[in-house]
């Protein structure tokens, strides 16, 4: 393993144990056998080495959306909806690194999406793009609905972390779940009864 492999190893380790806040450059180059002064040989500074950590964490959330059985349209965005929340709750940090770190890698609303330069929101996009071709979905434009709904599941991850929804995981799960299935109806093309 490469020097900077080894220091974004550390790194990730640190950051899985104590956050962002407690990612100190000194306890990965101790951990890795560096000076600190070192790790700036493979990283500009801190910054940077936080990106990596969430270019890391969008390869993992993407290796899932890949891993996912094939599927089109609406069900497709049912199996990303239930793939995003299980790796919130099965890889809070890599989560975490993905979706709320502060980062210049992080993606951005809407040109990144709309640009392609997201994987994973390319494969969500392609869904919505297919469900309003099939006449299921309708009464927004694709990226809109993306951010409809991307922010409806990863604000309900955040409050649930954050101690904010009463109950436990598999109240959780109950009210993920129909929250998910409402915001989907809600661009319903034909709005059920």
């Amino acid at each position: 393993m490469r020097t900077r492999e080894k220091i974004l190893a550390a790194a990730r380790k640190e950051f899985d144990r104590r956050g962002i806040e407690g990612l100190s450059l000194r306890e990965v180059a101790a951990k890795v056998g560096i000076t600190p002064m070192a790790i700036y040989r493979h990283f500009n500074d801190k910054e940077a080495l936080v990106d990596a950590l969430v270019l890391d964490g969008l390869e993992q959330w993407f290796a899932r959306v890949e891993a996912l059985p094939p599927a089109k349209g609406v069900a497709k965005l049912e199996q990303l909806s239930e793939a995003f929340l299980e790796f919130a709750l099965r890889e809070p940090r890599r989560f975490e690194a993905a979706f709320l770190l502060s980062s210049r890698k992080a993606r951005r609303y809407p040109d990144d999406f709309a640009a392609g330069r997201s994987p994973a929101g390319s494969v969500v996009l392609a869904a919505l793009e297919q469900a309003i071709r099939q006449g299921k979905l309708a009464g927004a434009p694709p990226v809109e609905m993306m951010l409809v709904i991307s922010a409806l599941s990863q604000g309900l991850v955040t409050l649930y972390r954050a101690g904010r929804i009463a109950g436990g995981e598999e109240e959780f799960r109950g009210l993920y779940q129909r929250a998910m299935r409402r915001v989907l109806e809600s661009f319903a093309a034909e709005k059920p009864q």
